[in-house]
């Protein structure tokens, strides 16, 4: 890089960190601005100035306002989202216009900053989350039968702290879980061909979804060091 590049570069950082500074300071995200001089956090893109608005410095969300934490989530699942609010497989009207004038190499970008961010660790509650919300997290309803509904953590993981493309539901908004769950139910989410999500969020009542979702959204996104892992303190055990 040439004298003149890294004097450019210095410049252009030195203005995205004033911007990203400002941001913390109105809306006290001081543990973000801690993490952005961590190692091993992707470059951000400037859209993401616009994210952040509802989605925080952070990447946690805003529970308050049920904006979901975006931070740590698996980059290919981020980027299937974008694509499906770009194209309207799956409708929101703010996050369809926001995506509506991203390209793919953004898109990409977007979901590898979020992707790269840490996930505040907090403790697991204590007591543990139980009833119907942890029987359907760990074991499912009606096995055996054909109206089944397989155990959220057969893919969510462990605690529903995502594997893979299966995102983190543990610690976000219930409102916002809930919301989802309802959307597969309407036809109006589908991002995916095989429309798993669809058909298991058909076969769940009000007082399912409502169960569910204050189960995930009770527990911690990222357990503290010590903290003992959801499935092993709840009533339900998962399946084996």
């Amino acid at each position: 890089m040439t004298t003149q590049a890294m004097t450019r570069h210095a410049m252009t950082r030195q203005v995205q960190m004033k911007q990203f500074r400002g941001f913390v300071a109105a809306t006290g995200f001081a543990v973000a601005l801690a993490a952005s001089a961590g190692v091993g956090i992707a470059a951000a893109p400037p859209e993401t100035a616009s994210c952040a608005g509802c989605h925080g410095a952070n990447g946690m969300g805003n529970a308050a306002a049920n904006f979901p934490a975006l931070a740590g989530l698996h980059a290919g699942y981020l980027n299937q989202q974008l694509y499906a609010f770009k194209h309207g497989s799956r409708a929101n009207a703010m996050m369809n216009a926001m995506a509506a004038a991203l390209t793919a190499a953004t898109r990409s970008k977007i979901a590898a900053y979020y992707a790269s961010l840490p996930v505040t660790p907090m403790a697991e509650p204590n007591p543990a989350p139980g009833g119907l919300g942890a029987q359907i997290a760990m074991q499912g309803l009606n096995t055996g039968t054909t109206n089944a509904v397989p155990a959220c953590a057969s893919c969510h993981g462990t605690g529903g702290l995502g594997q893979g493309r299966f995102p983190r539901l543990a610690g976000q908004p219930q409102a916002y879980l809930a919301a989802q769950l309802v959307a597969w139910q309407k036809g109006t989410r589908g991002e995916t061909p095989t429309h798993l999500m669809r058909h298991i969020a058909r076969k769940l009542s009000p007082a399912d979804i409502t169960a569910v979702a204050a189960y995930y959204a009770a527990l911690s996104p990222n357990p503290a060091p010590g903290a003992p892992a959801a499935s092993t303190k709840a009533s339900a055990k998962t399946p084996g």
